[in-house]
């Protein structure tokens, strides 16, 4: 009888604002290649959403969610990975709410999709990094 041998290997927490970096960058590509012009309603004007926006965007909302993962883990029994994604949940929505000043359908088509990819890659990405995260700040502190 064989046994299933494979281990289950974790990517570092710090990987996971670069992936979600990374996703996002792909989706703002795919919207270029598609011709979409990237801009969003800012009150009356409107701003170009440029692939740097993206990528700084996406490392902080990464590098935030570690912050605030690492925080939750220490809090609470557990690891708190249930409040962790109930949390992420809230706040995706939350931030669904400014991916629709698109100012055109596939510009608010494409934001939204930023918006699901990142928040889903930290999401799960730091899903059970909280014991990572607790351990690295500790070691830092």
């Amino acid at each position: 009888m064989a046994q299933n041998t494979a281990v289950r290997h974790a990517w570092p927490a710090w990987t996971v604002p670069l992936a979600a970096a990374a996703a996002g960058v792909v989706v703002w590509l795919i919207g270029a290649a598609f011709g979409v012009d990237l801009e969003a309603r800012t009150g009356a004007s409107t701003q170009a959403v440029s692939v740097v926006a993206v990528l700084i965007a996406a490392l902080v909302v990464g590098l935030a969610g570690w912050g605030v993962r690492a925080v939750l883990a220490r809090l609470t029994k557990g690891g708190g990975e249930v409040a962790w994604l109930v949390l992420c949940g809230v706040l995706l929505l939350a931030s669904l709410l400014g991916a629709v000043a698109g100012t055109s359908p596939g510009a608010t088509a494409i934001l939204m999709v930023e918006h699901v990819v990142v928040g889903v890659v930290v999401a799960l990405g730091l899903r059970r990094a909280g014991g990572q995260a607790s351990e690295l700040a500790s070691t830092t502190s």
